[in-house]
């Protein structure tokens, strides 16, 4: 799963204290990086949806490898039970059990929404590295959750991004994103991204309470809480497979 089910960034602890100066803006990226794909990781997340009219809550189990494999599949409610997704470097699949019905989501699919979350296939499907996306600028320093944060922009290197650029709020000490503001080319605004808290889990600081939030969307967003997560698990290859859709 992508960097916003993991909400969906990892990072590790750093023994040190606060940074007197600021870190050239690659180094911060790189932290980041470094602590963001934790090998193979297996995570129980709720994903609670704020819409307009109604809150639903959903519960997904997540199994991943690195950047490039995911596997997920939705636990709860009754009617959603079953339903899994699959992704394998740029291609995703997804399973309906009700259908017994396998669809690969390409193209304008990518976009559309997530279970009518405010995340999107293709927020899914963004596990790269952000030093290999974006070029960034530190643009000053703020205090988030009480927190020292360095505040950087970042511009995409190419076009075939799913955000031109980003606005980002850094733990100045753990190295974890605390908020995030995605635009499009134009300029706007599209998602923002806010954590809510922190936690550590194996010598790692991660976000385990986070609030997605579509601009173009009603409603007051997506929270997404870590109920559990291991890392450096052992995960059978046989389960980034399309056959495993259908198990």
């Amino acid at each position: 799963m992508n960097k916003i089910l993991l909400f969906l960034s990892f990072t590790c602890v750093l023994t040190a204290p606060a940074q007197a100066q600021t870190l050239p803006a690659d180094q911060i990226l790189d932290r980041i990086d470094e602590n963001a794909v934790a090998g193979n990781r297996i995570s129980v997340t709720e994903m609670i949806i704020h819409s307009r009219r109604a809150t639903r809550t959903l519960k997904l189990k997540s199994w991943v490898q690195g950047e490039d494999k995911a596997f997920t599949e939705f636990l709860e409610p009754a009617r959603e039970r079953g339903t899994k997704m699959l992704k394998l470097g740029d291609q995703l699949w997804t399973y309906s059990p009700d259908a017994d019905r396998t669809i690969s989501i390409s193209g304008h699919m990518l976009r559309q929404s997530v279970m009518g979350s405010d995340l999107s296939y293709e927020d899914m499907m963004e596990d790269r590295k952000l030093r290999q996306v974006y070029e960034a600028t530190v643009v000053g320093e703020e205090r988030l959750i009480d927190r020292p944060c360095w505040v950087l922009e970042l511009k995409a290197k190419a076009e075939a991004v799913a955000y031109y650029s980003r606005k980002i709020w850094v733990d100045r000490e753990r190295f974890v994103l605390l908020r995030e503001v995605r635009f499009a080319k134009s300029g706007r605004q599209l998602k923002t991204l806010e954590v809510k808290s922190v936690i550590r889990a194996q010598n790692r600081w991660l976000q385990n309470d986070v609030v997605f939030k579509d601009a173009l969307k009603a409603g007051d967003g997506t929270e997404f809480i870590i109920r559990s997560v291991e890392f450096d698990a052992a995960i059978p290859e046989s389960l980034f497979t399309k056959a495993s859709l259908r198990k």
